[in-house]
């Protein structure tokens, strides 16, 4: 067996290959539901209701979707060009780190700065210290044909025993009653909420407006070009003039910076603080957004709300029924492997 490219591929399979997906979803899911014992109709109504039933919900679908968002943009721009970072959640963890080191109320006072310029150096730190991260395993990839999935997978390791070395050392809060925290945000470097009486900030608008500047980045610039090229074919692209691997860096750059943002703005829009357990595997799951979304950055903002809504309203849906939350692991996971098949099957054709 193999599979034939189709000459032309059909705009109506394209479009009904992502149903098609959800329907086979749901199939699979109810088959679960009803091994728990529990009622398939009743169960997607109460992780509907909890998701997105209420102003409530809404907010806390909202709320998580920020941090999915930024990581699922982090893995669209690097797997655009091939470059496979499996890293954001310790780049996640770095950017935080590095907010709080310049933000922090450091001895109970902070740096003496106005909060003007003390909350963009704050986003840039973060930045920095996701950019730095990826940057290392791609250099070593284009320099020394190094795989780029294993060390940054290995670098998220290494972060975390850092943040756990700096949470019980240098940044532990001494307020914390030993508990392995970080200091707190200065308070007026806090992001401001969206909606009063709910957790939604304004990193919504942010996560918003950079998967909106992402698109215009591959679709209208040079550099974007170039990201497509190298992502298509690298060889040839380095053929016709494209530089690869200052491509390749600018990539890194740009990925692991969003990936700092997204832990920057989880401690300034919710936690103001950082722990070990700040991130459930944002990280991870952005690589998830990401391949539903087919690495289009705006289709990444219906993923991130998407698969933040599966988890919160698991969270409801357990609580009132009974069904064990990790439907929402299975329900992302086959949505995920749906979509890509019916994709593949709606571009190809299985030949004898």
């Amino acid at each position: 067996m193999r599979l034939e490219r189709r000459t032309q591929a059909s705009a109506a399979a394209l479009v009904l290959a992502p149903l098609g997906a959800i329907g086979f979803t749901l199939l699979v899911s109810s088959a679960l539901v009803l091994w728990a014992g529990a009622p398939v109709a009743q169960t997607y109504g109460l992780l509907l209701q909890g998701a997105f039933g209420s102003l409530f919900a809404w907010s806390e679908t909202l709320t998580r979707a920020v941090p999915l968002i930024l990581t699922g943009l982090a893995a669209t721009v690097a797997f655009k060009a091939r470059l496979f970072n499996i890293g954001a959640e310790g780049q996640l963890y770095a950017g935080a780190l590095a907010a709080v080191a310049v933000g922090g109320m450091h001895g109970g006072t902070g740096l003496e700065w106005p909060v003007w310029l003390l909350f963009p150096l704050m986003m840039l730190a973060a930045a920095l210290a996701g950019a730095l991260l990826l940057l290392g395993p791609a250099l070593m990839k284009q320099r020394l044909g190094v795989d780029e999935v294993v060390t940054t997978l290995l670098l998220n390791f290494i972060v975390l025993l850092m943040v756990s070395a700096a949470l019980d050392g240098p940044m532990k809060d001494p307020l914390a009653m030993g508990w392995p925290q970080s200091v707190s945000l200065v308070g007026d470097l806090e992001l401001s909420r969206l909606i009063e009486g709910t957790r939604v900030h304004t990193g919504l608008i942010w996560a918003f407006a950079l998967a909106v500047l992402v698109w215009v980045l591959f679709k209208y610039t040079v550099l974007g070009f170039d990201i497509r090229a190298v992502g298509a074919n690298a060889r040839a692209a380095a053929f016709a003039g494209v530089p690869v691997t200052r491509t390749v860096v600018m990539v890194a750059l740009l990925s692991g910076a969003l990936a700092g943002l997204a832990g920057a703005i989880e401690v300034a829009g919710r936690a103001s603080y950082v722990t070990l357990d700040m991130s459930p595997g944002y990280g991870y799951t952005g690589i998830v957004i990401a391949m539903l979304a087919g690495l289009n950055p705006l289709g990444v903002i219906a993923a991130g709300v998407f698969v933040a809504g599966v988890l919160v309203g698991a969270d409801s849906m357990s609580r009132a029924i009974g069904v064990p939350t990790y439907l929402a692991d299975v329900i992302v996971a086959v949505a995920l492997l749906s979509v890509l098949v019916s994709t593949l099957l709606a571009q190809y054709r299985v030949r004898r």
